[in-house]
């Protein structure tokens, strides 16, 4: 990948090719971006400059034979490292083990998350991890010598699914083999090792400003500009959520919190008890529930938008809108605050793995005292 394919973020190619030109590398670095913000897009296109054989002023050439084996993904000197999942039971995976499918994955959602990820290849319910057999792997590789480029590079994509078996890459992190470099991407920095922290240089990239999300999906999703702009004025510079809204069909969605909310409003304790054994089964599970919790959050969000904007200017569904408006009568800015507190906690403890079933019966609790006024119980 270019440089030149990356939606905005000259800065931070400045700040790179600057650090190459002057020889001020750092060996290990952390790209520190938000969601569809392009971290990824940077860290491949980064890996494909410094391989490539004929570097421009600005850009990797894109024509080299290093450049076309680093766009395809393919380049030996560049290794890759990600969250993968167990194919049977037992299986001890490496990232290798999923190269094919990554490949593909990057080049048709480069904007993707790790959600995203997971969903590609089938994970259903199951979280993804880096484990020490990857770590293990990743130390075989890297010593071993470079084939064709001056460099050998690690892009490791979301180190935040490393946990402890991090501290495994410390030794190869601090006394790297000669020119090898270490690219970590990663979206949230307070679930990255502080060891690993400590030991690099980080780079924090921006969220895409509304103008740059506006002229990417006029250019690359062939929208209207007065579409682009609604969905650009809700994505908040994530491109990744503004191709989501442009194609939005959370449908399902839609109709659990509907029901939900029902069942919580009209004390409906068995109806209640359906839903949250529905919503906390194997078959929904908690990749699926974190995406419900977000989108009742856009609920809300939209609910707050509606007393300021007309709801032509909103990118949902005239269902959902409506749906929105309802909610605005019945939730003030304080307590829609409160609501949106409770569902970001309760996305927080699914992702460390919180029971499903005492989860939601507790958050429907709480909802229900916010929306009577009512203090929280403890």
């Amino acid at each position: 990948m270019n440089f030149s394919a990356i939606i905005g973020q000259r800065a931070t190619q400045e700040q790179l090719l600057h650090a190459v030109e002057h020889n001020r590398l750092s060996h290990a670095m952390i790209m520190l971006a938000p969601e569809g913000a392009g971290g990824l897009p940077m860290g491949l296109a980064f890996a494909q400059y410094l391989v490539c054989e004929n570097r421009q002023a600005n850009d990797s050439c894109g024509q080299c034979a290093a450049c076309k084996k680093a766009a395809q993904y393919i380049h030996p000197d560049i290794h890759f490292s990600y969250p993968v999942i167990p194919r049977k039971p037992g299986d001890k995976p490496i990232s290798t083990d999923y190269v094919a499918e990554w490949r593909e994955f990057i080049d048709q959602q480069p904007y993707g998350n790790a959600y995203d990820w997971l969903q590609f290849i089938g994970a259903e319910n199951k979280q993804g991890n880096i484990t020490a057999h990857e770590c293990a792997d990743i130390i075989h590789k890297l010593n071993l010598k470079s084939f064709e480029s001056q460099y050998k590079i690690l892009l490791m994509w979301m180190p935040e699914y490393l946990g402890n078996e991090g501290n495994r890459l410390l030794k190869l992190i601090e006394e790297p083999p000669a020119n090898t470099v270490f690219i970590l991407v990663a979206e949230n920095q307070e679930q990255i090792l502080a060891t690993i922290l400590s030991r690099t240089q980080l780079i924090r990239i921006n969220p895409l400003t509304k103008n740059e999300v506006v002229t990417a999906l006029m250019e690359r999703n062939q929208v209207n500009e007065q579409r682009a702009r609604q969905i650009a004025t809700i994505a908040s510079g994530n491109y990744r959520e503004a191709l989501q809204l442009l194609q939005h069909n959370d449908n399902d969605y839609h109709e659990m919190l509907r029901s939900w909310l029902n069942c919580i409003f009209m004390q409906n304790r068995s109806g209640l008890q359906e839903w949250v054994d529905h919503i906390a089964s194997p078959k929904i599970g908690r990749e699926n529930q974190k995406q419900f919790l977000r989108y009742f959050i856009n609920v809300l969000e939209h609910s707050l938008r509606l007393q300021y904007m007309d709801r032509s200017q909103l990118a949902f569904s005239d269902e959902e809108v409506d749906f929105a408006e309802k909610l605005k009568k019945l939730a003030n800015l304080g307590q829609m605050q409160q609501l949106t507190e409770e569902l970001d906690n309760a996305y927080y403890h699914i992702e460390r793995n919180a029971n499903g079933k005492i989860l939601f019966h507790a958050l429907s609790i709480r909802l229900q005292h916010i929306f009577k006024g009512k203090p929280l119980p403890v």
